[in-house]
C-alpha cells in the first residue's frame, strides 16, 4: 500500500509540475518555421524540412511505445508490470524531454516552440531511457523508475547537446546517444543497486510460451517500424533515405547470424525467439550512426551480421563475467543488445567519416557532414570528433548512472529485498502461479 501511495503522489507531483511548465514556456511552432532552432546551435538532428512526414513520426512513436514495451515483456516474471511501467515511463519521459530539450534546441524569445521535430527528439530520448530500465528491471519499483527517468532525461540531453551541438558529431540514428548511452547508464545504475542475495535467485530466467509470443510481436514491430525510427531525422526533401535501406539490410543479416551461432553455442540446438529479438536489436544499433552514411548495401549486410553475433557470444561469455566479477545484474541483456553493438556502430561511423569525399556523397555531403562540405573541417578532423564522442558518452553514462544509482538507493525509496514479483504486484493483481 505504501508503494502505491508513493507512486500515486509522485505521478501527481510530476504531472502538475510539467503542466505548469508547459503553460509558462511551451507554444506551438509557427507554421512558417516548423524546424525552429536557436541560431547559435548546430542542431544537426533538429533541422528538418517543412515537409516533415507525419507517418515517419508516427512510426518512430509506435516503435518507442509498442516495440520497447513488448521487448521487455519476454521475462515471464515481470511481463505485465514491465509493459505497464514502460508506458508509464514513456508518458512522463516525452513531456519531460520536450521541456529539457526545448530549452536547448527550440527556445526563442522566452518560449519553447514545439512541432514534429521536437516530438521525434523526445521519442529518441525516451528510447534511451527504456533501454536503461532494461538493465534494472525487476529490482526497482515504479517510483524508482520514475526518478531514473527524471534524471536520465537530463543526462541524456546533456550528453546529446555535447555531441551534436558542441562537437558537431553525426549520430542521426543514435548508436551513441541512444543505444550506448542508454545501455551503460542503466548498467551503472544496476551496479550501484547491486543486491548480493539476488545472485542466488533464478526468477529472472522465468520464461514461458506467453513471453515468447511477446518477443515475436516485439521483433515484428522492430522490423516494421525501426527503419523509419532510424531515418526519422535524416529524410529531407525527396531524397531517398540511405538509413532506411541500410537498416533493413542490417536487420536481415543480424537475424541470420542468430541461426549461425545458436546451434554451435547451445547443445540442445533449439532456438528461442528472444535470441532473434536480441540479434535484431543489435542490427539496428550498429546502423544508428552509420545508417545515413555511405555504408553500401554489402557493408550494411556485413555490419549487421557482425552485430548479430554479439548478443549470442555476449550472453554465453560476457554476461557471467559481468554478474560474478563486476557485480552487474543485467536483467534484459542491454549490454549485449545495445551497448556493444552501439560501440561497434560508433567505430563503423568513424571509419566511414574518415573516408567521406564530395565525389562519393555528392549533394548529400552537406546533409550528413555540413562542416566538411562547407570546408571548415576536413573529413579526418570530423572522424576524430566522431571517435572522441565514444569515450565522452561512456564517461557521462557511467558518471550519470553512478549518481542516479546513489539516489535510487536511498533508504526511503528501496523496496523490501524479497518482494515477490516486484514489478507486477505494484500495478497488477497477479495469481500465485505467476504472470
Amino acid at each position: 500500500a505504501a508503494s502505491r501511495f508513493r507512486l500515486s503522489g509522485l505521478c501527481f507531483l510530476l504531472q502538475t509540475l510539467t503542466i505548469i511548465l508547459f503553460a509558462v514556456f511551451v507554444r506551438y511552432s509557427p507554421e512558417s518555421s516548423p524546424s525552429l532552432c536557436s541560431p547559435q546551435l548546430n542542431c544537426s538532428r533538429r533541422t528538418q524540412d517543412a515537409g516533415f512526414q507525419h507517418p515517419r513520426f508516427r512510426d518512430g512513436h509506435l516503435q518507442a511505445l509498442l516495440g520497447f514495451g513488448l521487448l521487455v515483456a519476454f521475462l515471464g516474471r515481470y511481463g505485465l508490470g514491465s509493459v505497464a511501467v514502460s508506458i508509464l515511463l514513456m508518458a512522463f519521459a516525452i513531456q519531460w524531454a520536450v521541456l529539457i530539450q526545448g530549452f536547448l534546441y527550440f527556445f526563442l524569445n522566452g518560449k519553447i516552440y514545439v512541432g514534429a521535430p521536437s516530438m521525434v527528439s523526445a521519442d529518441f530520448c525516451t528510447a534511451a531511457i527504456l533501454i536503461s530500465t532494461g538493465a534494472v528491471l525487476g529490482r526497482v519499483n515504479p517510483v524508482q523508475m520514475l526518478l531514473l527517468t527524471l534524471l536520465g532525461v537530463l543526462l541524456f540531453t546533456f550528453n546529446e547537446y555535447i555531441l551534436l551541438s558542441l562537437m558537431g558529431v553525426s549520430d542521426s540514428g543514435g548508436s551513441l546517444t541512444v543505444h550506448a548511452f542508454g545501455a551503460y547508464f542503466g548498467l551503472m545504475v544496476s551496479r550501484i543497486l547491486h543486491q548480493p542475495h539476488m545472485d542466488k535467485r533464478e526468477e529472472q530466467q522465468d520464461m514461458g510460451n506467453q513471453p515468447d509470443v511477446f518477443a515475436v510481436i516485439g521483433t515484428i514491430y522492430m522490423w516494421i517500424f525501426w527503419p523509419s525510427f532510424t531515418s526519422a531525422t535524416t529524410v529531407r526533401d525527396n531524397a531517398e533515405s540511405w538509413a532506411v535501406l541500410n537498416t533493413y539490410f542490417a536487420l536481415a543479416a543480424s537475424t541470420l547470424a542468430t541461426f549461425v551461432l545458436s546451434p554451435v553455442l547451445h547443445e540442445e540446438g533449439k532456438l528461442r525467439m528472444v535470441q532473434i529479438q536480441d540479434a535484431t536489436l543489435a542490427g539496428v544499433a550498429v546502423m544508428g550512426m552509420a545508417g545515413e552514411m555511405l555504408v553500401t548495401p554489402f557493408g550494411a549486410l556485413a555490419a549487421g551480421f557482425l552485430a548479430g553475433l554479439i548478443p549470442q557470444l555476449g550472453f554465453r561469455f560476457l554476461t557471467p563475467i559481468l554478474r560474478s566479477r563486476l557485480k552487474i545484474q543485467d536483467t534484459c541483456g542491454v549490454h549485449n543488445s545495445h551497448g556493444l553493438p552501439g560501440i561497434l556502430g560508433a567505430l563503423l561511423g568513424t571509419l566511414l567519416t574518415a573516408l567521406a569525399t564530395a565525389d562519393a556523397y555528392g549533394g548529400r555531403l552537406e546533409l550528413v557532414f555540413p562542416p566538411v562540405a562547407q570546408g571548415s573541417r576536413t573529413a579526418t578532423e570530423q572522424a576524430l570528433r566522431q571517435l572522441c564522442a565514444l569515450p565522452t558518452t561512456l564517461l557521462l553514462a557511467t558518471l550519470g548512472g553512478s549518481l542516479t544509482g546513489a539516489v535510487l538507493k536511498m533508504k526511503g525509496l528501496r523496496s523490501p529485498p524479497d518482494t515477490p514479483y516486484l514489478e507486477n504486484t505494484v500495478l497488477w493483481e497477479v495469481k500465485r502461479g505467476g504472470c
